[in-house]
């Protein structure tokens, strides 16, 4: 019925956060999937086929959050931003460029991934940090404020130091993953119903 449509209609929207902050609204490209627990809010940019999934906060109040072509920001990753008036010092945006794999529960603040990037479930990669283009951040590592991941490198543990270089094998992963959750990032979008 008509009614039943407008209650399920408005539990969906409800949920899902997208909001303005301080008249600064974000922008999602329409074959962008946003799961509809995640929150949202402000300086954000999100990209062609990219994929913000379930329990994630993305807080651009103070600062920009840009998120390029097919990424993918897996559940439960919180990523925010540095300003000078919370105390921070020098303000830095987040910038996630194309085709990156950010892990379940990760963490990045005032941080760069560049262009087909990964960073593993549970990382921390902190302010003024920048991973390479081509580079890998290992599960559970913490990456230090100022530090750079370069390319064709994995880094891991706490702190986040060189591990080792990439396998031919992972640096084909790095592709493939974005690939492949950006596609099943469309499954999503078109194939979850709240159920009653």
């Amino acid at each position: 019925s008509q009614r039943r449509l407008l209650t399920m209609l408005s539990r969906t929207f409800a949920r899902l956060a997208l909001r303005s902050f301080e008249g600064h609204v974000p922008h999602i490209a329409s074959t962008a999937f946003v799961a509809d627990s995640a929150d949202v809010i402000g300086k954000v940019d999100i990209g062609e086929h990219s994929s913000i999934w379930y329990g994630c906060v993305l807080r651009g109040d103070v600062e920009r959050i840009s998120i390029g072509k097919r990424s993918n920001i897996q559940d439960g990753t919180i990523i925010h931003v540095r300003s000078d008036s919370l105390g921070g010092g020098k303000p830095q945006p987040t910038t996630i460029g194309d085709d990156v794999t950010v892990g379940h529960q990760a963490l990045l603040h005032a941080c760069t991934l560049e262009d087909k990037s990964f960073v593993g479930m549970q990382a921390c990669v902190m302010d003024f940090a920048t991973v390479e283009s081509g580079a890998m951040v290992a599960a559970g590592a913490m990456v230090l404020s100022k530090t750079v991941v370069k390319s064709g490198e994995l880094w891991g543990g706490r702190p986040a130091k060189k591990m080792r270089d990439l396998t031919e094998k992972e640096v084909v992963f790095l592709s493939v993953s974005a690939e492949k959750y950006a596609e099943f990032a469309q499954r999503h979008k078109n194939g979850t119903k709240e159920v009653e």
